[in-house]
């Protein structure tokens, strides 16, 4: 297979990957309403149970790249991968909200390493003008995940008993982590990217997490992520809770609407992937390209803001498609930026980092939704969202207001 070839193959794998992920995880959602029921539920103990998910997941993606960067990213998303598999498949053997939420911590621990090592194999098969389109292709995934859940899980809950959503998701999970393990390599000195002349950034050359922190490119993708997180999660675990308690829609109806969000988010990214493309072949720097591009997803979050404005559930759902598309763009030019600005050994430790950053952000959003969700509405948290991403991407485009330079070299 020829190498052009060859890398488009595995960015598929991983694709398929984070679909996967974003299945298994996007199954607890779309079965909220009905585990809610079955165990008695309040919104503010289900936000515990997310929580849960978020705070392994927060501590985990450091570690989860780190593991990446030492045992190599097929054998370490493989160990991960069987983990997040058989976690999700011990969703189904949950008796009330605690154990679930035990459950629910074991994925986030192993679900974690998913974004860290699609951002290694863009580092290690692709040169900086193709990362974008590489970057958007896996991304893709978590939406596409996340759309095939509402229907998949709803009609799992409807034929077979709400066990059967986990059990068939995590399975799924674990034919994919096979194919992985006997499919994936990392390339060879030949197949790997030549330097790009057209490159305008130096990847930083850091040998600690110490000289990552201390970086200002670190930072100036982790406090964007930060405040740009929250958008996703709220989208992921609340939009079919939002639907039944707001519209008052039953299982049936959200499996008709809850996919179309992350339908949008589908475009989201490959806009990512092709505005800064089209941007660098008119004279953009690498940078600037992925600057541009954060700044457009960010203000398409006007969108989301207008939520409450919203006179029927129809135009309630097209508003989330518009956060949907928006995050996906912004979000895909800030994961691209970890493979553009630090070098590929170190790149998974950087994207976990940046991860971890993100998901501390995202779990006090799920705390601050579940302590006033049931007393002031979702209106007021939608449009803090929108503005948090406009936060995010001044920040970006101050913290990168100068080239960046080589660190440690």
């Amino acid at each position: 297979m020829a190498k052009g070839q060859l890398r488009w193959w595995m960015i598929g794998l991983v694709t398929l990957g984070t679909i996967m992920n974003y299945l298994a995880r996007s199954t607890l959602s779309v079965a909220a309403p009905t585990l809610k029921d079955s165990f008695g539920m309040t919104t503010e103990q289900y936000s515990w149970v997310v929580l849960a998910f978020q705070a392994s997941y927060t501590v985990m993606q450091t570690v989860a790249g780190t593991v990446l960067d030492v045992l190599g990213t097929r054998l370490g998303f493989f160990i991960f991968a069987l983990g997040w598999a058989l976690a999700n498949m011990g969703h189904a053997f949950a008796t009330g909200w605690p154990s679930l939420a035990v459950f629910r911590a074991a994925l986030g621990a192993t679900e974690a390493a998913a974004i860290p090592a699609g951002a290694k194999v863009v580092s290690e098969w692709f040169p900086a003008q193709k990362r974008p389109l590489a970057t958007s292709c896996f991304q893709m995934g978590t939406s596409v995940g996340s759309m095939v859940a509402p229907a998949l899980v709803a009609f799992c809950i409807l034929w077979w008993g709400w066990q059967s959503a986990f059990l068939v998701t995590g399975a799924l999970s674990l034919a994919w982590a096979l194919l992985w393990w006997f499919t994936y390599r990392s390339p060879r000195p030949e197949e790997r990217p030549l330097h790009d002349p057209g490159a305008d950034v130096a990847t930083e050359m850091v040998s600690s997490r110490f000289d990552i922190l201390k970086s200002r490119s670190f930072w100036a993708i982790a406090l964007p992520r930060f405040l740009a997180e929250p958008a996703w999660q709220t989208f992921n675990f609340f939009i079919p809770l939002y639907l039944v308690s707001v519209w008052k829609l039953d299982l049936k109806a959200i499996a008709l609407w809850a996919w179309l969000p992350f339908l949008a988010a589908d475009f989201g990214s490959l806009g990512a992937g092709i505005l800064p493309g089209y941007l660098m072949r008119r004279g953009a720097g690498v940078v600037a390209s992925r600057k541009v591009t954060m700044a457009v997803g960010a203000l398409c979050m006007i969108g989301p803001a207008c939520i409450g404005l919203a006179g029927s559930p129809g135009l309630a759902i097209a508003l989330f498609c518009v956060g949907g598309f928006a995050h996906q763009m912004l979000n895909g030019a800030l994961i691209t930026l970890c493979a553009d600005l630090f070098n590929s050994r170190t790149v998974g430790t950087v994207s976990g980092m940046a991860g971890s950053i993100a998901w501390i952000g995202g779990m006090l959003f799920t705390l601050a939704i579940g302590k006033s969700a049931d007393v002031f509405g979702y209106n007021p948290l939608f449009v803090a969202l929108s503005l948090m991403d406009m936060i995010g991407a001044a920040l970006l485009w101050v913290l990168l207001s100068t080239k960046p330079t080589v660190s440690g070299a």
